[in-house]
């Protein structure tokens, strides 16, 4: 077979890398690559992704194909996709064609056999968690994709419910395919603790957030209950030895939590990290005290896993894929109280045999998620197609 995968998230000059999606991408062609050398596959890239940055994903069984620069792009974007991709996709003769997010639309005029990843469908379960036009593009785009499709990859159980419910997509079109997780997140490398504490100012034992600080993530409650822990701390033993740690990239109303910070009189207590990369982010998890996730949706929740794997005790929202993915080794909250979320983080700040538990838990509950297995279940998906 000829396989090919739009690439594009992977490495993009203009938007930066797609967090989830560019990162599913990666580690699915980095796998199948590893583990299938009887087909061939042709990775597509953006026009400005320079050479020497592809190389990685050089095989040979593999072929790297940029999709076309053309100054029309400003002009008219749409003829730009419909025509020069389009053309670009048919010159390649492909056998199946995978876009590993439906927001990454396949052009219309594309006749191919063709094989879409859903990762999340927020706009219509939490669409006041959404700038409107990012609500209206996806619901848009979400549709034409599920009737675009002849298979479509859900990441979980839950999305793939959601894809019948609010798609009206039939299970024979549908397969449950999880992501991986990545081997790193497993070792137990010599880390350089203090550099990458200090890098971030990181001073006294942290709780960590960790994803795009936008609404879905629920970060005003997060700050409110929070601050309710720093005050029952304090009347306890009259000090607080706690810093939050916001790790993340800034995404829609974060200005907003910043404000709130400064007006819950916290800008001692929260660090905003910024969007965290390489050798910073497995310390960052390991020397957490534990994490929490009070998003109020997720199609998958990777950094639950992550968190999992270098046991970190994981706080997490009993809300749509997480209790699939967590089973039991997180404590649950309803992301909509707060109290319930401070009394669970005193919880976890005071009772190490709770924590311990949860790190055990979590370690195990992480080894179920592989991406040799995720690339040869989805290398199953291309070949029903032949």
């Amino acid at each position: 077979m000829r396989i090919g995968i739009d690439a594009r998230s992977i490495l993009n000059p203009e938007k930066g890398d797609a967090i989830g999606i560019g990162h599913y991408t990666y580690q699915l062609v980095r796998h199948l690559l590893k583990n299938d050398q009887e087909n061939e596959y042709v990775i597509f890239f953006d026009f400005r992704v320079r050479e020497k940055d592809v190389k990685k994903f050089t095989k040979p069984n593999t072929k790297i194909v940029f999709f076309p620069f053309s100054d029309y792009k400003r002009y008219m974007p749409g003829a730009y996709s419909e025509i020069l991709v389009t053309a670009t996709l048919q010159r390649e003769k492909l056998d199946v064609l995978h876009t590993a997010s439906f927001v990454n639309r396949i052009p219309l005029g594309y006749r191919g056999k063709t094989v879409v990843t859903f990762h999340d469908m927020s706009m219509y379960n939490i669409p006041e968690c959404l700038p409107t036009t990012r609500y209206i593009a996806n619901k848009t785009i979400a549709k034409l994709m599920a009737r675009r499709a002849d298979k479509i990859i859900a990441v979980s159980n839950y999305l793939r419910e959601d894809l019948r419910k609010f798609l009206k997509v039939k299970d024979e079109k549908i397969s449950l395919v999880y992501s991986g997780l990545d081997e790193r997140f497993f070792e137990n490398p010599e880390l350089d603790v203090a550099k990458a504490l200090g890098k971030f100012g990181i001073e006294k034992k942290y709780i960590l957030f960790l994803g795009t600080l936008e609404p879905s993530k629920n970060i005003t409650r997060l700050l409110n209950a929070f601050s309710d822990f720093k005050q029952r701390e304090k009347q306890k033993t009259g000090k607080f030895g706690y810093q939050l740690v916001l790790a993340g990239k800034e995404g829609w109303k974060s200005k907003e939590y910043r404000q709130m910070v400064k007006d819950l009189k916290l800008s001692k207590d929260v660090i905003f990290t910024g969007y965290v990369i390489g050798d910073d982010l497995v310390p960052l998890f390991k020397n957490a005290e534990f994490f929490i996730m009070p998003s109020l949706y997720e199609g998958f929740g990777m950094t639950v896993l992550e968190a999992f794997a270098t046991r970190s005790p994981a706080i997490i929202s009993r809300v749509s894929s997480l209790p699939e993915l967590a089973g039991d080794a997180a404590y649950y909250i309803n992301p909509l109280d707060t109290e319930e979320m401070t009394n669970a983080m005193i919880l976890f700040a005071e009772n190490e045999d709770v924590r311990s538990k949860y790190k055990s838990a979590g370690f195990e509950q992480a080894k179920k998620f592989d991406w040799n297995k995720c690339a040869l279940e989805t290398l199953e998906i291309y070949k029903s197609l032949k």
